[in-house]
């Protein structure tokens, strides 16, 4: 394959068009904030995230959702499945999908761990094994 060497005015103008308006680019935080109808539970999606970017995102939201009085976060982790670290036989198979890692975060963190009441598997119409619900201490 060879490298285009210069954009055509054609491409350049619908380059410019195109990102004014990134109608099929979704915001993951915007969105998942639109969906929270329910004040008492903040929704999450991880999906996407790395295991360290995952932790400091659920250290922030904790945070937040405390100073928001929400009493419980659920979030989607995903069930790991195309979690490429049984290939690493350094890494732990159970420990680096987000399921584990983040309660085990929490729960390692004092700052957070004072926070949380709870951190249980969803039921299956929240998610199931794709999710955990963070249930949180009032101020």
């Amino acid at each position: 394959m060879t490298k285009k060497k210069g954009l055509s005015k054609e491409d350049i103008t619908t380059w410019n068009n195109y990102i004014k308006n990134p109608n099929d680019i979704s915001d993951k935080e915007k969105n998942s904030e639109k969906t929270n109808f329910n004040k008492s539970r903040f929704i999450y999606d991880l999906h996407g995230y790395t295991l360290a970017e995952a932790n400091l995102r659920v250290e922030e939201l904790i945070f937040n959702c405390m100073e928001k009085n929400y009493k419980e976060i659920l979030l989607i982790t995903g069930k790991g499945i195309h979690s490429n670290t049984e290939k690493n036989v350094f890494v732990s198979k159970d420990l680096s999908k987000l399921k584990h890692s983040v309660p085990n975060y929490i729960n390692t963190h004092n700052e957070l761990s004072k926070c949380v009441i709870s951190i249980n598997d969803a039921k299956k119409e929240d998610g199931g094994e794709g999710a955990i619900i963070i249930k949180l201490r009032k101020l």
